[in-house]
């Protein structure tokens, strides 16, 4: 049964299910697809800081509401009553977000029910995996409104996919679909909508499973090897060969104590499932 708590007068729902890995982070505003208001963005701060050293969560997905809409990027109605001051505010707040999703030690999936625009799609690149539908779009407007993308669009999604494609989406605007998404490296898994589903609770249960079997396949791994792993390749990325192989030498070290590497040999040799604890 799943513990489900409402945040903020739930625009964000957070499930954590006791038998499962996975954690749920559900954008809950549909009648404004999902957009990006001050509340929202506290709350998904607050869920983060929960559930980074929730033991028992291997791995976090975020879902919108609906089956049309991920999420439509900053809430603009809001944005246009705000003063020059409340606008740097919101940008340092929106930009404190998406680094909580990505800091989070566990593997994050973004499961894209829908299309994502601006903050949206800068949301879906926070993500460590991104499973899509193969009817949404992926899209930064930003330079259509005057502005440019600001929560992390123009250094995430050249890290994901080069300069070269990033310049192209940015500087068109232009949409990027799944498969299209899939071929450039951006997107890992594409499922096929079936029209006659229901989306009973508002959120789409056929994009869920898909996300439920990967999170328990990927959980099935040593989770400090997840978030030792996670920590290489991001602290890593971008320094020198030298500089970063240090660095995964100390993420390695950090799990030669731990009683999770002791589990996986004498599981290896004894032929069997481990069953690692995070310890």
């Amino acid at each position: 049964m799943s513990n489900v708590v409402a945040m903020k007068d739930d625009v964000l729902l957070i499930e954590v299910d006791k038998d499962s890995p996975l954690a749920w982070l559900k954008l809950n505003r549909p009648k404004v697809h999902n957009c990006l208001n001050r509340d929202l963005l506290r709350a998904i701060i607050a869920a983060c800081n929960d559930l980074a050293d929730n033991k028992a969560v291997r791995v976090v997905a975020i879902i919108g509401a609906g089956s049309k809409v991920f999420c439509a990027g900053a809430d603009l109605a809001e944005r246009k009553g705000m003063s020059f001051g409340e606008t740097l505010d919101y940008i340092a707040l929106i930009q404190k977000t998406m680094n909580a999703v990505e800091a989070l030690p566990q593997p994050v999936i973004a499961a894209i029910n829908g299309s994502a625009f601006g903050g949206g799609t800068e949301l879906s690149l926070a993500c460590d995996l991104r499973v899509m539908m193969d009817d949404a779009t992926l899209r930064l407007t930003e330079v259509k409104l005057g502005i440019i993308p600001g929560a992390g669009g123009t250094q995430r999604l050249p890290r994901l996919i080069g300069k070269s494609k990033a310049k192209e989406m940015i500087l068109t605007a232009a949409p990027i679909g799944a498969v299209e998404g899939k071929n450039i490296g951006l997107i890992h898994r594409v499922v096929e909508r079936d029209k006659s589903e229901e989306v009973g609770d508002g959120f789409s249960k056929q994009l869920m499973n898909e996300v439920q079997t990967w999170a328990e396949e990927i959980a099935t791994a040593a989770p400090l090897s997840l978030r030792q792993a996670k920590r290489a390749i991001d602290e890593g990325f971008d320094k020198d060969l030298d500089a970063a192989l240090a660095m995964e030498t100390r993420a390695y070290l950090e799990l030669i104590n731990t009683s999770d590497r002791l589990e996986g040999l004498a599981a290896f040799q004894e032929k069997r499932k481990p069953v690692y604890k995070g310890e």
